[in-house]
């Protein structure tokens, strides 16, 4: 576990995005966290869902807004999906720009099981990998960007390091990253954190007993013994790590970590993060000297766990995210880069053993 180290915080502070300014009433980090979550209401979309067929025979449930224009994927956290209020407030503005937007679900995350023993993780990228080549074959000259919340934020970052230039995204905009996946494991099991550790594992277990009940589950693990499971680590080192390929927990955060992959990235990408994220300690946001000159880090002294909740008053609530990220993604689908209008080749990507 990689202690948190000051020298690498100051600079951070000092370049902070000056953007975001929380809402009077919400200035703890934990009620930046849950006040989306139990208090927003959730907000009428027209989606039509799309199932892709993956390559290794198991599917992908995508799904669309918008009916033309440039495409935005949107990848969620984890256990999220479309039903998330996050992901719900940005396919609005999306949509009320012009654009598409295709939410990913990871598989099995749809409100139906996937059919492989294996799932998906925070490292996993051969899904977005394929899903955003398939998007390219079909419109090769559609502006493509991608979103992304949490897990799903570690998830594109360590494509976009694996991948450089060999994708076809115009640009990137990553929100509340786990950069050192152990290490924001172990920030799970102190204090109020672990609330939500309990929360996410019961979920993550809830999928393992599905998969359970209809056989699609392949490791020698029973009811009782996934039920004993506590924390991340638990889960991790018995379900996540045997059912993809790794040694162990601590190999599985080791090689998946975004972190050692920011370096990597030649898309214009934008992070998006609080250091007062109480699902993980500032001490992971990677310094300066870590960082690529495409990757814009945009780092607010508050703001929770995909939360950044500005207004003046509960009633009028205002979503900071949603009016950023949108700016942002602007930009560059305005630019002209011919260089990322060109086909992307084939390629091997985040093929771990399974």
């Amino acid at each position: 576990m990689r202690p948190p180290n000051p020298e690498d915080a100051n600079p951070i502070h000092q370049k902070a995005d000056e953007g975001f300014r929380p809402a009077w009433w919400l200035s703890n980090a934990h009620l930046q966290t849950i006040w989306p979550v139990l208090c927003r209401r959730r907000i009428p979309l027209e989606t039509r869902r799309e199932r892709v067929e993956l390559p290794d025979g198991d599917f992908l449930d995508v799904d669309w807004i918008g009916r033309e224009g440039p495409i935005v994927i949107v990848l969620h956290g984890l256990q999220g999906s479309v039903e998330s209020s996050y992901a719900r407030g940005l396919l609005r503005e999306i949509e009320a720009r012009g654009w598409r937007g295709a939410l990913m679900h990871f598989r099995g995350c749809s409100g139906e099981t996937n059919r492989l023993p294996r799932s998906y993780h925070s490292g996993e990228t051969s899904d977005i990998d394929w899903f955003a080549g398939e998007l390219r074959r079909r419109e090769p000259a559609t502006p493509l960007t991608a979103v992304a919340y949490s897990l799903g934020g570690n998830v594109l970052l360590k494509w976009l390091g694996e991948s450089r230039t060999d994708n076809p995204l115009r640009a990137a905009v990553a929100v509340s990253i786990p950069f050192e996946l152990g290490t924001a494991a172990d920030s799970m099991e102190s204090g109020l954190s672990r609330i939500y550790q309990w929360y996410l594992v019961r979920k993550l277990k809830q999928g393992v007993h599905a998969k359970m009940a209809n056989g699609s589950f392949g490791l020698p693990l029973s009811r009782a013994e996934l039920d004993r499971l506590r924390t991340f680590r638990e889960f991790d080192g018995a379900v996540t790590a045997p059912m993809h390929g790794f040694r162990s927990a601590q190999d599985y955060y080791d090689r998946c970590s975004s972190r050692q992959f920011v370096d990597r990235i030649e898309t214009p990408t934008l992070v998006i993060h609080a250091a007062d994220d109480p699902l993980m300690h500032s001490g992971v946001i990677p310094p300066p000297a870590e960082r690529s000159a495409h990757v814009r880090f945009e780092v607010s002294p508050n703001g929770g766990h995909v939360g950044f909740v500005a207004g003046a008053w509960p009633w009028s609530a205002r979503y900071w995210l949603e009016d950023r990220i949108p700016d942002f993604i602007q930009a560059h689908i305005e630019e002209r880069d011919p260089g990322r209008d060109r086909a992307t080749p084939e390629r091997e990507v985040g093929d771990f053993p399974s």
